[in-house]
């Protein structure tokens, strides 16, 4: 591509921001991600710019602003319910926590500011008056589908170590490869990477997990990134699975399961998880066959304590924790067996273990693997009809329910719980027996046990 063709249809308020800062002599431009989205035909979350005004003139020049970085030269300027970050041409100083800059020293110059930044294909800028600014062939990169850091690879991931993640990232989101200078930068300071914050590296895990190319897992690998943010996972890299089931070690089994999977969080981070517990179950028989049993539950626990270290929210957490737990389930092909593996999984969260499913066979050998598939499109197919039938799945559906025990003579307490349990238990092998009449009828409250307050032996 030619930057003299390049043309970007900015938003009018962004516009706005842009010739407000030109008619008052400031130079004044779109930058970043804004721009490559832009040109790869995407449309762009946010619209940052860049200025030679200073934080002070920003404000002066618009009626409704907010210091969210003033400190390194970040006003927000806002415009009707719409939020524009404008930042000063900057070169920044040393990065002591390896994370931010220590101190920033504005500048007049473009071309400085954009030389501090991490990626040639996010150093671009952009004005209609001026057209594409491109000092580093940012262009020339997005041509060749390349990730170059700006300059030298090694002093840009220095000043920050997320940088390391951020370029497998983009490798990942864009099905780009990784520039060799700067791939070996990435692998020589991944160790850095220590510095970053949990939820900073939760994001851009994130982000990698739900690409197109959530396969570059193998680069963090390859890297060192792993083994700083995720070492179970190395070891999972290590662990092999000589089983007929099998094509894979348990790491590749993984990533090849993952990228199987529909880009869901929730579904990428259970197919990331759902066998992170094998290494701990490995064992090798005396024929040379490798098991992993009881991995479910290991993994699981494995899972949430992984999750818990990346400040995963507690939704995230408790839905992957329990598709882990459960992704191993071999259910009868009946409707009672589905409609209990309903009431343990949950209603919410049953659906996507058929997706799960699938994908962890994708990524397993040809052995069996027909009847695995046979196996469940007969679950689903069931499941289909449970939802269709209005059946009960919970003890929310159920046609009694604690008052009306105690409206009935039962004692608030202990009793209620075990005879709505009991209860349920009935109505999901018997959907008819979920009326009041039934369950009032067949349910009477249960003796307590006598107290031996003799203390003696019976």
């Amino acid at each position: 591509m030619n930057p003299a063709d390049i043309t970007i249809s900015i938003p009018e308020k962004v516009n706005t921001v842009i010739e407000t800062l030109r008619q008052n002599g400031h130079e004044a431009y779109i930058v970043g991600g804004c721009v490559r989205d832009s040109i790869l035909g995407r449309t762009p979350d946010d619209w940052d710019i860049t200025t030679s005004a200073m934080p002070e003139d920003v404000k002066r020049l618009f009626r409704r602003t907010v210091d969210t970085g003033i400190k390194h030269g970040t006003v927000t300027v806002l415009i009707g319910n719409e939020q524009f970050e404008v930042t000063t041409y900057r070169i920044d100083g040393d990065y002591g926590d390896g994370r931010h800059p220590d101190n920033v020293v504005f500048t007049s110059s473009l071309k400085e500011d954009l030389r501090r930044r991490d990626f040639t294909i996010n150093a671009m800028a952009y004005s209609e008056e001026d057209g594409l600014i491109d000092y580093y062939d940012g262009l020339g990169d997005i041509d060749r589908k390349v990730i170059r850091a700006v300059g030298d690879a090694e002093e840009r991931f220095t000043e920050d170590a997320l940088r390391i993640m951020r370029a497998v990232r983009f490798s990942a989101q864009l099905g780009y490869s990784i520039e060799d200078k700067t791939k070996e930068a990435a692998g020589e300071l991944a160790g850095t990477l220590t510095k970053i914050s949990a939820e900073r590296i939760n994001i851009e895990l994130t982000k990698l997990l739900v690409s197109p190319h959530p396969e570059e897992l193998r680069t963090m690998y390859e890297l060192g990134i792993t083994a700083v943010i995720m070492p179970e996972f190395d070891v999972c890299m290590k662990t092999p699975q000589n089983n007929l089931h099998h094509m894979f070690g348990v790491g590749e089994h993984i990533i090849h399961s993952v990228q199987a999977v529909r880009a869901d969080k929730v579904l990428r981070y259970t197919m990331l998880f759902h066998d992170i517990g094998k290494p701990d179950c490995h064992y090798r028989g005396a024929d040379g066959i490798d098991h992993f049993h009881g991995h479910a539950p290991v993994s699981a626990e494995i899972a949430a304590r992984i999750m818990k270290r990346l400040k995963f929210d507690n939704d995230t957490e408790a839905k992957v924790e329990t598709l882990v737990r459960y992704h191993d389930i071999n259910m009868d092909e009946t409707p009672y067996a589905v409609r209990k593996s309903i009431a343990v999984i949950g209603e919410d969260l049953f659906p996507l273990l058929f997706e799960i499913k699938i994908a962890d066979g994708a990524a397993q050998s040809e052995f069996r693997l027909e009847e695995k598939k046979m196996k469940v499109a007969a679950w689903e197919s069931i499941y289909s009809r449970i939802i269709e039938d209005g059946d009960c799945l919970g003890l929310k559906d159920l046609k009694v329910n604690g008052q009306d025990l105690i409206d009935r003579g039962m004692k608030p307490g202990r009793e209620i719980g075990i005879t709505l349990r009991r209860m349920l238990e009935d109505v999901l092998q018997y959907p008819s027996h979920n009326t009041e009449d039934y369950l009032l009828s067949h349910y009477q409250p249960q003796k307590d046990e006598p107290d031996n307050k003799s203390g003696q032996n019976s």
